[in-house]
């Protein structure tokens, strides 16, 4: 076991399950609040086929029968998305095969990144309990968000924070940016004595929507699983007593890029917006490799197997939990927090490792799980491997 401070009050909840309140270790960064937001646009997974190739006036059956079975394998059961009807009526072709509709996309994603960035931000610091002005840093990221000035600014503005807050913006990261931006977060956290930082990802498919063609089966798996959102938390070493309730203290960081897998998960922007490609071997090479890292984080720090340690993973998509899980030898159960995400808002890319955190956090908080130690996982084009070894407060 590691040498950070166990020390803490303990009670019991409905006489049940005992929970702890552990004292934070000094000097360590520690995740003192979270918020998230969505945008108002809620799509049933049992309404997508028909509305997706209505809209896009597809009458390929054999595409729509694809698209059938992809929508029950996902497990994804409701997602917010900013694309309406209402936009589809004001920008038409964005539906059209080969339309060039980059500054129209650009035009709505935009806009739409930075008024969810806003109100998740806006969640997190009213979850936080101080003023916004007491922000030192902001972490801004994003793969749906292409201009400069960038919405780390805008945000700053609106916001109300100090002229002198010190930005840093991430783009293009894909799934794996909230685990790097909490990375980030974390060094700055733990070098700038006081300094509170606010990390913020927000993301829309708007850049990515086109109607199905056979030429980009990726496309489909796109429109079976991925979501729109955004969330913020605020990260800083050393809590207020009192004032500060940190729930997760960050221990050790690391990156992986696997070797020879760059065009495993690819985008480029094109004239028509973004252009994804997914391997079918992705989940295959995150197995391979996911018990080779994780041992690399825990290594001395933790004595736990992987079964004594919680589990923050982004959900890429059911096949991966379940490799993940598989691998590592993770009982039933485990990986709970990450699929109940991925059932309630799809792949939000780099946003959705916060929505199961902050299922994490709720369930801590009534004292259901018993772990000091855990994990935070999430994987991006490269591939990348994003980890950092964790501790509950609560």
């Amino acid at each position: 076991m590691s040498g950070a401070n166990t020390n803490g009050t303990t009670h019991t909840n409905g006489g049940n399950h005992v929970s702890t309140k552990r004292t934070s270790t000094p000097g360590k960064a520690t995740v003192l609040a979270l918020g998230k937001a969505f945008p108002d646009n809620l799509l049933l997974q049992e309404q997508l086929v028909e509305g997706y190739f209505g809209d896009t006036k597809c009458e390929d059956a054999t595409m729509k029968e694809k698209l059938e079975r992809l929508c029950k394998t996902t497990t994804v059961k409701t997602r917010y998305t900013v694309m309406s009807k209402e936009l589809l009526s004001k920008y038409p072709d964005l539906a059209k095969e080969g339309s060039p509709t980059i500054k129209q996309r650009l035009e709505i994603a935009n806009q739409a990144v930075l008024d969810m960035a806003t109100k998740a931000s806006l969640a997190c610091i009213a979850d936080w309990g101080r003023p916004a002005t007491h922000i030192t840093h902001v972490v801004y990221i994003s793969s749906s968000e292409i201009r400069f000035p960038g919405g780390d600014l805008h945000l700053s503005a609106r916001l109300g924070l100090n002229k002198n807050v010190g930005r840093v913006t991430l783009y293009l990261l894909g799934c794996h940016g909230g685990v790097a931006g909490l990375r980030v977060a974390k060094d700055i956290a733990e070098n700038n004595k006081g300094s509170r930082v606010l990390l913020v990802t927000s993301e829309t498919t708007v850049l990515g929507y086109r109607p199905p063609n056979p030429s980009r089966p990726y496309d489909l798996v796109g429109a079976a699983l991925f979501g729109d959102g955004a969330a913020a938390v605020v990260v800083g070493a050393d809590p207020i007593e009192e004032t500060e309730f940190g729930f997760l203290e960050l221990n050790h960081s690391e990156q992986w890029f696997v070797p020879g897998t760059e065009g495993v998960v690819e985008g480029r922007l094109t004239e028509e917006g973004i252009c994804f490609r997914l391997g079918r071997d992705l989940p295959e090479k995150i197995e391979e490799n996911i018990e080779g890292f994780c041992r690399s984080l825990m290594e001395g720090v933790v004595e736990e197997g992987f079964e004594g340690l919680f589990w923050v993973v982004h959900p890429g998509g059911p096949a991966i939990l379940n490799g993940v899980e598989r691998r590592l030898g993770l009982g039933l159960g485990k990986l709970e927090w990450s699929r109940r995400a991925l059932r309630d808002y799809g792949n939000v890319s780099s946003n959705t490792v916060f929505y199961v955190m902050d299922y994490m956090r709720e369930e801590m908080r009534k004292g259901g799980r018993a772990e000091e130690w855990g994990m935070v996982l999430a994987f991006g084009p490269g591939i990348t491997f994003e980890g950092i070894l964790v501790r509950r407060l609560c």
